[in-house]
């Protein structure tokens, strides 16, 4: 059973929004190629990924044929039928599944790079992720975990509007706040740098499994 509930997350609105979450995050296109760039500096030709989050596969389509195999996941069923449905029009070797980050069925030590984008900032238990993210990353691997962080130039109106939606947010963390809780779950910061996004600007943290 998942750790994660309906009620304790943002599943439903994810649900709700996931027909809607392509055209929208077009607006942001720029934002993920900039961290797609970012992220080719640390995988290769041979490497095993996995993302958790995947939305309908804004990372997943820039990178998955540039390693050598690609898992996307996401917690929501439309989310990953509106990947899908992504994929029929432009094959790409990224496999979507379904799965909670929090209660992940993959063998330990199975990945090179863990990638999980937006997404530890709106869970109840971030760091549940975190130990399963560990789990199942090689020694030495990589969590690669873009994060709006609340910096300044984040849209107070724009998340004003996503919470009447019902969206939530657990965590408002800063840039400092964001690096000493991924250090405190037994990684090490290796990387990080602010990118223009909306509604926040976006952190584009990069750590190492102890």
């Amino acid at each position: 059973m998942s750790y994660i509930s309906e009620k304790s997350s943002n599943k439903n609105f994810w649900q709700r929004f996931a027909k809607l979450y392509t055209p929208i995050m077009k607006k942001n296109k720029k934002t993920f190629e900039e961290i797609c760039n970012i992220l080719e500096s640390y995988i290769t030709k041979k490497s095993n990924v996995l993302e958790l989050a995947c939305g309908t596969g804004q990372i997943s389509f820039l990178v998955a044929d540039k390693v050598e195999s690609y898992i996307a996941t996401d917690f929501s069923e439309n989310m990953i039928q509106e990947a899908n449905k992504r994929k029929t029009k432009n094959p790409t070797k990224a496999h979507f599944q379904i799965a909670d980050a929090t209660n992940l069925q993959f063998q330990e030590k199975s990945f090179d790079v863990v990638i999980i984008s937006n997404a530890l900032h709106i869970m109840p238990n971030p760091e549940l992720a975190l130990k399963e993210i560990r789990r199942v990353l090689k020694p030495d691997g990589i969590i690669f975990a873009p994060t709006f962080v609340y910096e300044k130039g984040y849209s107070k109106l724009l998340i004003w509007c996503m919470e009447k939606a019902g969206f939530r947010t657990f965590n408002k963390w800063k840039l400092s706040d964001f690096t000493a809780f991924i250090e405190a779950q037994d990684f090490s910061v290796i990387d990080s740098k602010l990118l223009k996004s909306l509604p926040c600007p976006e952190c584009v943290l990069v750590g190492k499994r102890l």
